[in-house]
């Protein structure tokens, strides 16, 4: 039987992105082509692949049984037949488009920029703030890294834990020195650093476990926002330490220890698989490690 091989390659976008529209996205081709291939796949295997229930398309249970084999063959086709060469710092030209947190932008973005300029000048960088929501832009290709406190749970993103950065309070310099006790700290009136605007965070849950409560009068989507309200307004703002130790200090605050047990905020990577192996990919990998390793 003669079958042509790129059938496998839209299988397996279909059965990733669960939708012909989807799938043509990821392949760059168009919607009619991706349903002609899939009507193709139909015949030769003689079961209907994905199935529309509702507004949403299901795989069927063939699909499913085949699904991991398919994506492992897929894979392995494309590292065979990916061109090997030696990663040319000096000539490379390319984008690559960074989504981090906004205080690891702050922290480590102009240190990362003068590392790429300084040995890939063809190598241009996006940074993107995190999103409100949720979003699939790892597995579409349009974010190539993120850096974040979550672990991902799609299993084709792959993830590096970089480190953790534990919690401290931003208080005015000019405030009499000594730790807050946990009196104090409760006491206060907070600024929350929330992208989804969020009015409670594990710090509240800590606290009620002492029977105590804050009064959080505002929730702001960045870190230096946090901190510049607090520059202004007698207020307390509960920061991750490594990543926001200068954008404190340049606001004339100043860090003190959090008087509540919280865990520490792990700082991690993640990036799809199809970059698993991608020599200009791991190499910009690494200076955001080394980046964040420096702090």
């Amino acid at each position: 039987m003669q079958m042509d091989l790129n059938l496998l390659t839209v299988l397996d976008a279909l059965l990733e992105e669960g939708s012909v529209t989807g799938a043509a996205d990821r392949l760059r081709l168009s919607a009619p082509a991706v349903s002609r291939s899939l009507g193709r796949i139909r015949r030769l295997t003689g079961d209907q692949i994905l199935v529309r229930t509702g507004r949403t398309m299901t795989a069927t249970p063939y699909a499913l049984a085949v699904r991991a084999d398919l994506h492992r063959l897929v894979q392995e086709a494309q590292g065979l037949l990916a061109p090997q060469r030696r990663l040319d710092l000096a000539t490379l030209e390319r984008t690559f488009t960074l989504q981090f947190h906004d205080a690891v932008t702050t922290a480590i973005g102009p240190g990362l920029l003068e590392a790429v300029r300084d040995r890939a000048p063809g190598v241009r960088l996006r940074f993107l703030a995190e999103a409100g929501t949720d979003t699939n832009d790892l597995r579409h290709g349009q974010v190539d890294i993120e850096v974040g406190a979550t672990e991902p749970a799609a299993p084709e993103i792959r993830s590096q834990t970089l480190g953790e950065d534990r919690l401290m309070v931003a208080v005015p310099g000019d405030r009499p020195g000594g730790r807050l006790t946990l009196a104090q700290y409760a006491a206060a009136d907070h600024v929350l650093v929330s992208r989804r605007g969020r009015l409670r965070d594990p710090v509240d849950e800590a606290l009620e476990e002492h029977g105590l409560r804050r009064r959080t009068v505002a929730a702001v989507p960045t870190a230096a926002a946090a901190l510049d309200f607090a520059r202004g307004n007698d207020v307390l703002v509960t920061v991750p330490a490594r990543m926001c130790g200068e954008a404190v200090a340049q606001r004339g605050l100043r860090l003190t220890d959090l008087p509540v047990t919280v865990a520490p905020v792990p700082l991690i990577a993640a990036w799809h698989q199809r970059y698993e192996d991608d020599h200009a990919h791991r190499w910009l990998r690494e200076q955001v490690r080394a980046m964040i390793a420096s702090r």
